[in-house]
């Protein structure tokens, strides 16, 4: 059976989910190991959260096909610069603000690149969403959820496979507890 000009090429779901699995993985990795060593997300993690999420909202936007879900997903793209506006905006003496504002930011940094991920991955491939059994889809959630988990563990016990050389070669600062070499 051959497919006519106007007939589009449909990725097969289960390879549109690993592609979607691997890019989630690949994203949340470092994330969570820096929160595992450092005991922090860094600026520069959560403000490519932003850039990706922003450059995805004006996607959702200007998008012209139907979609039932745009306003939800736009709310969704939008949380990084709510986290921006507000770090900006809040006095760093206000304690209280400042704790929501953390939340907030690691919020962004680990919940924030897989969601992004998600929601183009299913503007790009829009059976992803509906083709996609819930099966499949808790697979692959439950799956960078064990990367993420398991990358965390990773930085948690860095000492026991890197030492503080290998942080300091890679242009990182030292983590606490590193192992010298």
């Amino acid at each position: 059976m051959s497919l006519g000009p106007d007939q589009p090429i449909a990725s097969p779901p289960p390879r549109v989910a690993g592609v979607v699995v691997v890019g989630m993985s690949m994203a949340v990795w470092w994330p969570a190991f820096t929160l595992g060593a450092w005991g922090v997300f860094f600026f520069d993690q959560i403000l490519t959260v932003w850039a990706a999420a922003t450059a995805a909202l004006i996607v959702v936007v200007f998008r012209h096909h139907e979609d039932r879900n745009r306003l939800g997903r736009a709310a969704a793209l939008l949380l990084p610069t709510l986290w921006l506006v507000l770090a900006i905006a809040v006095d760093p003496g206000d304690d209280s603000l400042n704790v929501v504002i953390d939340v907030l930011g690691g919020s962004v940094a680990v919940l924030g690149i897989p969601a992004t991920i998600w929601v183009l991955a299913r503007i790009i491939w829009p059976e992803f969403g509906h083709d996609l059994p819930l099966r499949r889809r808790l697979v692959v959630a439950a799956s960078v959820a064990a990367i993420a988990v398991v990358s965390y563990l990773l930085g948690v016990n860095h000492d026991a496979f890197l030492t503080c050389e290998a942080f300091t070669l890679s242009g990182n600062s030292e983590p606490p507890g590193c192992r010298p070499a």
